[in-house]
């Protein structure tokens, strides 16, 4: 199953879990729409054949949805219920922690499971990469190098707005390679007085354009903007930039524009190294899985891809080093 938001490569990952599987003699199905689709016992039958036909697209072929079952009255074991209605010896969970969390709490209600981190976030603790994560950053880094000649035929200011929730790491990656002049991240308050002065002192050296990259869940000193909060307890995050550019406009005089990238950097195919991360992350959860190695989540570390705790996984979110976005900082206002 598939939950939570969708990003390129999870139909490469779903085909190598497939074709795995059918090395192994293992029957596959896929439930769809997340956790909702498990609860309801609402899937489709999965076999090579139909994986590889929707390889190398974006989405996810078995549909999503955010769904808590664990907010739902008896939707866990309605889950349970299905499994064993079903025969199911084991269940794949793909997503980020909201999705995985699920995943664990019902491994301890004795659903046999095994994780895959899929979130353009990059934000699930224990691996390096989460699927996703690399596509969305080819596709924000390209939308802000495309934006600088707009920008600079019209000397304005624009702010590009990424997803990333409460981690930073679509902005940071993508502002370091699209060629931003200042990062906002949620790890680290923005300052707008100083936001507004390196725009000021960009001016005066006679540069007439320059580009902001914001992450959604940025934090302002003055407080967070409070906002709808999801199924899982989050804020729903988006359209930060609109207020901080009005903000701007009474620091500067003039108001900069502002670009919300939103889902864009969800679609399309994946690239090479998700696609790749994805199939290398199917195979190694069906091995699990097969061993009897259940409550792990398959993670990227160092190169290498490696069984991890779910527990251990979900225990806290991998955010940016504050140390990291500091040094991305100063390498990026230098005027």
């Amino acid at each position: 199953m598939t939950g939570g938001g969708d990003s390129s490569a999870i139909n490469d990952c779903l085909s190598a879990i497939v074709r795995e599987a059918a090395l192994r003699q293992i029957e596959v199905i896929g439930f769809r729409r997340g956790w909702a689709g498990v609860a309801e016992g609402e899937f489709m039958e999965l076999r090579p054949d139909i994986a590889e036909a929707n390889s190398y697209t974006g989405g996810t072929l078995l549909h999503t949805s955010r769904t808590n079952l664990l907010k739902i009255e008896g939707g866990a074991q309605k889950a349970l219920d299905n499994m064993e209605r079903l025969g199911v010896d084991g269940l794949i969970a793909i997503g980020g922690d909201d999705t995985l969390g699920v995943a664990h709490k019902l491994c301890g209600m004795g659903l046999r499971a095994v994780g895959i981190p899929q979130t353009v976030d990059n934000d699930v603790g224990e691996t390096d990469y989460s699927i996703g994560f690399d596509t969305a950053v080819s596709v924000a880094a390209e939308s802000m190098r495309r934006l600088h000649t707009t920008n600079f035929s019209h000397r304005t200011d624009m702010l590009v707005e990424v997803m990333g929730r409460d981690a930073g790491w679509i902005a940071l990656y993508a502002g370091l390679t699209g060629g931003a002049h200042y990062i906002c991240v949620p790890e680290s308050p923005l300052d707008l007085d100083d936001l507004a002065g390196h725009l000021k002192r960009r001016r005066a050296a006679g540069k007439v354009y320059s580009i902001v990259s914001v992450s959604e869940g940025v934090a302002l000193a003055s407080g967070k903007v409070a906002g709808e909060v999801d199924v899982f307890g989050h804020a729903k995050p988006g359209g930060v930039t609109y207020g901080i550019v009005d903000e701007l406009k009474e620091r500067l005089g003039e108001k900069p524009r502002n670009v919300v990238l939103s889902y864009l950097v969800r679609g399309g195919p994946p690239s090479a190294f998700d696609a790749l991360l994805g199939i290398r992350m199917g195979m190694t959860a069906v091995e699990l899985l097969a061993d009897g190695k259940f409550d792990y989540m398959v993670a990227s570390r160092g190169g290498d891809i490696v069984p991890v705790e779910l527990e251990k996984a979900l225990a806290r979110n991998r955010t940016v080093p504050l140390e990291l976005y500091q040094r991305a900082q100063r390498l990026v206002t230098v005027i």
